[in-house]
């Protein structure tokens, strides 16, 4: 019979994971299933793992190559994938039990191209927040499409998803040899889809390996490896300039953010003449937006500018400033007439290098943060306890007003500050004239900074909201 579901799995020299890997594939909630193991010409016991699940299990297939890489071998399989669906797995990660079951369900469902889900760090057996997909999945939707929700930007494998078979011919994908493979075919095939579907449910669960021959903490900072990264690059770059251009700033954003973080590493081993790491960094440079560059965190202006200048030393004492902060560092003001607001790091207006403003420039990385404490009544008024301050401004803000509002009305009410970040204000329900809901709103002044903005509920990412049920005065209920 053919199955719903072709499943590919290469692997090469795997044998401590490979069992687990298996053993999560073969327990999967939906067990009309293929796997197609493809042994890369591993000399370990590996491929002695693959033989017994596929004596075992009828739906377990083992075919083997010569060891080209993750990329042909996943090739070589679809061409023998029998199933409507694929999906990929890596043969050191877990798939969880229901994974494919949800994916598969949900493009039945919608008929979407492709569905994708969260996904989670396996680090020593313990579960953890993926760092590359942390920001993806927290608003799942169907139907949508990576121009419409360009966080899935972000979204940069192909082991967290499962393609309709039809689609992948159709858009002649395949993956490119090296060891970059995935991300170009993760991001054609997001621009190539009609339609996306987002799961928030985890999918799967990356391991994380830092030990051993083939660690990816060991070889991700190598000049080759370095390399084949920023050739990856280039292939989504122009990709994306050809197909869907208004995704280049968000892609050259992430890059900014979590591949040259592996060339800075590079750079702090100083094992190796810099001479070809500091071509290759001018290259990456080279290679992104230059309005992308100026955009980017300060912090990260600064690492960039140091390493455009060959300032190797100054590069990694700046890599220390950054992983020696617990908290983010702060911002400060400079000026006396007119105030800018700069980066409090290294460097910063040294004679020796003379590293022009602007790279610290820090006033856009200002937020405001505002929350609502507790709202208590008196027996006469209710009185709120607030919380204002500016993100990475270590300051007292002097100037502090608070309204309420409904929408239509706003109620000024008379802010008094309590220590350093503290706003307190109390107020007559009788002056609403009306049950609400009221949200608090805020406006903070320091130095040429100014903000307003709606204060939150304690710690909750949801606005604060005030009603008068029954437009009593007393009977309130006030959310916490």
């Amino acid at each position: 019979m053919i199955p719903l579901l072709s499943v590919v799995v290469p692997f090469y020299n795997v044998e401590p994971y490979l069992t687990e890997c298996l053993k999560s594939l073969a327990a999967q909630t939906l067990d009309d299933i293929e796997v197609i193991l493809v042994d890369d010409g591993s000399v370990d016991g590996s491929r002695r793992v693959a033989e017994d699940f596929a004596a075992r299990d009828e739906r377990f297939v083992l075919i083997g190559q010569r060891n080209l890489g993750p990329g042909p071998a996943r090739n070589q399989a679809v061409r023998q994938a029998r199933g409507a669906y694929l999906a990929f797995a890596d043969s050191d990660d877990v798939v969880p039990p229901e994974a494919y079951e949800l994916l598969v369900g949900k493009l039945a469902e919608t008929g979407s191209d492709l569905a994708c889900g969260a996904v989670r760090r396996l680090v020593d057996g313990e579960l953890e927040e993926s760092v590359l997909h942390e920001k993806v999945f927290r608003r799942p939707q169907l139907c949508t499409h990576i121009t419409d929700k360009q966080v899935l930007i972000r979204d940069r494998t192909v082991w967290n998803k499962v393609y309709r078979r039809d689609f992948w011919e159709r858009c002649g994908l395949s993956f490119p040899s090296g060891i970059y493979e995935d991300v170009p075919v993760a991001m054609q095939a997001h621009v190539l889809a009609t339609s996306v579907d987002m799961l928030g449910e985890v999918v799967y669960h990356w391991r994380k390996r830092e030990e051993g021959e083939h660690s990816i903490t060991q070889r991700r900072s190598e000049l080759s490896n370095l390399r084949e990264r920023l050739t990856a690059i280039q292939s989504v770059r122009a990709f994306l300039d050809e197909r869907a251009p208004e995704l280049l700033d968000g892609f050259d954003a992430l890059v900014l953010e979590k591949d040259t973080v592996f060339l800075f590493q590079a750079l702090e081993r100083g094992e190796e003449d810099p001479g070809p790491l500091l071509d290759l960094g001018r290259a990456w440079m080279a290679a992104l937006g230059p309005h992308v560059l100026a955009s980017a965190p300060s912090l990260r202006r600064l690492e960039l500018h140091l390493l455009g200048r060959g300032l190797i030393s100054e590069l990694r004492a700046v890599r220390e400033f950054r992983r020696g902060r617990e908290d983010l560092a702060r911002v400060v003001p400079r000026g006396l007439r007119v105030t800018n607001w700069y980066g409090d790091y290294p460097f910063f207006r040294s004679r020796r290098l003379r590293i022009p403003d602007e790279v610290f420039d820090a006033r856009d990385e200002v937020k405001l943060i505002a929350r609502v404490d507790a709202c208590e009544w008196t027996g006469t008024e209710y009185r709120l306890r607030a919380h204002v301050a500016f993100h990475r401004v270590d300051r007292r803000i002097p100037k502090v007003g608070l309204w309420l509002s409904d929408g239509k009305r706003r109620v000024p009410l008379e802010a008094r500050r309590r220590g350093r970040y503290g706003v307190v204000a109390s107020f007559d329900p009788g002056r609403l004239g009306g049950a609400g809901p009221w949200r608090l709103q805020v406006r903070a002044e320091l130095r040429g900074l100014v903000f307003k903005g709606w204060c939150r509920d304690g710690e909750a990412g949801s606005a604060w909201r005030f009603s008068v049920p029954g437009w009593s005065r007393s009977g309130m209920d006030i959310p916490q």
